[in-house]
C-alpha cells in the first residue's frame, strides 16, 4: 500500500506542542532559532517511552535531494516483529527555506509531515535519518518530528557531525557515549560487529536505552536499520522518476 501526497494534511492527531503548525514554517534564520528553542522546551528527552518488545510498528523517514533543489520525503512504516513494509507514502517538493549550518530541519519539515500525513497507518515510533538532541541547539529534525506530531522519534546518524565520542567496542550492540561540550547527547552504536557505528539521539517521547534497543532490533543483518534502508531506497527511486 502506497500513497504519492501533494500537500500538506492534517491527519496525524494532536501534537504535544504548538510550536509549528503547516500554516507558519519560518522564513528566516531568527525566525527558525526561536521555533528551535519552543520546540526544545517542549520535547520529552527523558522517556522512557515504548519499550522495543511494546513497539509492534515503527515509521522509517528520509528525504532524498536533487541539483535542481527538488526533494522527496519518503515514510514506511513496518512492522517490528518481522520488518515487513505494512503502508509507504512519498511527498515530493522544494526546499524552501535557505541551506543554514544547524537549521537544515526548516528545509525538510514541510515535505517529511506531508509524507507522514499521507499514511493510513499511525507507528507506534518514527525513527529519521538525521539527529534529534544531538545539535549545537539540542533541536535536530527527531525532535521537531517528535513534538510535532506527538510519536515518540529518534534519530539515527551515519556520521557523527562535530560532536565527540570514543569507538565503541568490536561486537554488535557496543556503545559509547555521543557528547557535546561534555553533555551526552546520544551514543555511538555499533549495529554489526567490525562495522562503522551509526550514532542514535532522541528526539522527543523516548529514551536513548529504548531507542538503542529498539535500533538493534531495526539492523539484524545492515549497519543501517531498515527503517533509514527502505525509506531512503523509496525516496530515491521516487526521485529518479521526477528528474
Amino acid at each position: 500500500m502506497g500513497t504519492d501526497t501533494g500537500a500538506h494534511g492534517t491527519g496525524r492527531g494532536e501534537p504535544q506542542g504548538r510550536a509549528l503548525t503547516g500554516h507558519d514554517w519560518p522564513t528566516t534564520e531568527a525566525e527558525a532559532v526561536a521555533v528551535q528553542e519552543r520546540v526544545r522546551a517542549a520535547a520529552d528527552t527523558m522517556g522512557p517511552g515504548p519499550a522495543p518488545e511494546e513497539v509492534r510498528t515503527v515509521a522509517g523517514v528520509d528525504v532524498a535531494y536533487a541539483d535542481d533543489g527538488t526533494l522527496v520525503a519518503a515514510a514506511v512504516v513496518l512492522e517490528t516483529a518481522g520488518l515487513t513494509v505494512v503502508e509507504e507514502s512519498v511527498h515530493a517538493g522544494r526546499a524552501q527555506f535557505p541551506y543554514v549550518p544547524g537549521l537544515l530541519a526548516f528545509r525538510e519539515l514541510p515535505s517529511v509531515m506531508a509524507a507522514l500525513d499521507g499514511l493510513a497507518h499511525r507507528p507506534d515510533v518514527l525513527v529519521c535519518d538525521g539527529y534529534g538532541i544531538a545539535h549545537p541547539r539540542r533541536a535536530g529534525l527527531a525532535v521537531h518530528l517528535g513534538v510535532l506530531t506527538g510519536i515518540p522519534c529518534y534519530g539515527v546518524a551515519k556520521t557523527p557531525f562535530l560532536f565527540d565520542y570514543e569507538q565503541p567496542g568490536f561486537d554488535r550492540g557496543a556503545t559509547s557515549p555521543l557528547t557535546i561540550d561534555g553533555e551526552q547527547v546520544g551514543c555511538a552504536l555499533r549495529t554489526q560487529d567490525g562495522v562503522k557505528p551509526v550514532f542514535v539521539s532522541v528526539g522527543s517521547g523516548i529514551g536513548l536505552p529504548h531507542a538503542t534497543a529498539l535500533t538493534l532490533r531495526l539492523a539484524p543483518a545492515y549497519r543501517q536499520p531498515e527503517t533509514t534502508r527502505r525509506a531512503d531506497r523509496l525516496g530515491r527511486a521516487r526521485l529518479a522518476s521526477l528528474t
